[in-house]
């Protein structure tokens, strides 16, 4: 709990699984706008009741604010961002580019985030039960790390299930994957020191983010394996997501943004307790 205006408190609660990229999108931005929440994180699974609890719709991430719920990546971004002050935004003053940044981040929402995603599931779901749960799991209460591992079959199933894991798929979502590090590759072919022009903006943040899966970043919200506890074929794939431009680009995104404190966000922090927004259900 934060005193962030006057006295007034405000309590702002983010529903997460720790280990994902959405999730890790809406924690970047409470974190570089230094607004003050709790994280509460549950595996797979049991977080479509935490989420339903907590006013979502069985997704995550959910934010808990004072005014309701906010149930989407790109809406928490926004919600966020629109409380901090006017220099310090990540989307545009201008409704063209801003209209240009949404439409790219819409894209990587709904394009790279789901095949990066299931592609590293289907690569880690490889490996141990205890190495993927101890990344998996970090954070979460004690019994639902017990339940994970006792019931690790049919965790397995159920995001494999969730995800639409079959056969082949991760052939189709690393050829998904390479075509949409070009298209970002080639909209920084002209130079731009970020995806939206000369300053770090949603679309960055969105990128970096959603990357994650497949960089394994040292920097994030929680700890990821490094390619030398895994095996050859899933090393080789971050490895090579790392050399491409587009990926060589987000790992320095991550790198000179990820713990960025923007100043003056406390006066736009502090708004968090005063401005009531229509809440956005959508995407998670």
């Amino acid at each position: 709990m934060a005193s962030l205006e006057l006295g007034a408190p405000v309590r702002l609660r983010l529903i997460t699984i720790p280990i994902s990229h959405y999730c890790e999108k809406a924690r970047w931005a409470l974190d570089r706008a230094d607004v003050p929440y709790r994280e509460e994180r549950h595996i797979q699974g049991i977080h479509r009741i935490a989420s339903r609890r907590a006013g979502g719709l069985g997704t995550v991430p959910v934010l808990v604010t004072e005014q309701g719920s906010i149930t989407d990546s790109a809406e928490i971004l926004t919600w966020v961002d629109a409380r901090l002050p006017a220099e310090h935004r990540l989307y545009a003053a201008d409704p063209v580019a801003r209209g240009a940044q949404e439409a790219l981040c819409a894209r990587l929402d709904e394009v790279l985030g789901p095949a990066g995603r299931r592609l590293i599931y289907v690569r880690m779901f490889a490996h141990s039960r205890d190495l993927v749960l101890d990344f998996n799991n970090e954070g979460v209460p004690r019994w639902e790390d017990r339940f994970a591992r006792h019931g690790w079959g049919a965790l397995r199933h159920g995001v494999g299930w969730a995800l639409g894991i079959r056969p082949g798929v991760e052939v189709e979502d690393e050829a998904t994957l390479g075509r949409e590090l070009d298209h970002v590759a080639q909209l920084l072919s002209d130079g731009r020191p970020y995806l939206g022009g000369e300053r770090f903006g949603a679309a960055d943040l969105t990128f970096a983010s959603l990357c994650a899966p497949v960089l394994l970043p040292r920097s994030y919200g929680v700890t990821l394996p490094q390619p030398e506890v895994l095996d050859e074929p899933t090393a080789v794939l971050v490895a090579r997501v790392r050399e491409h431009a587009a990926g060589a680009f987000a790992m320095k995104l991550i790198e000179q943004h990820r713990r960025e404190r923007v100043a003056g966000s406390a006066a736009g922090a502090a708004r968090v307790a005063g401005v009531v927004q229509p809440l956005v259900r959508g995407r998670p």
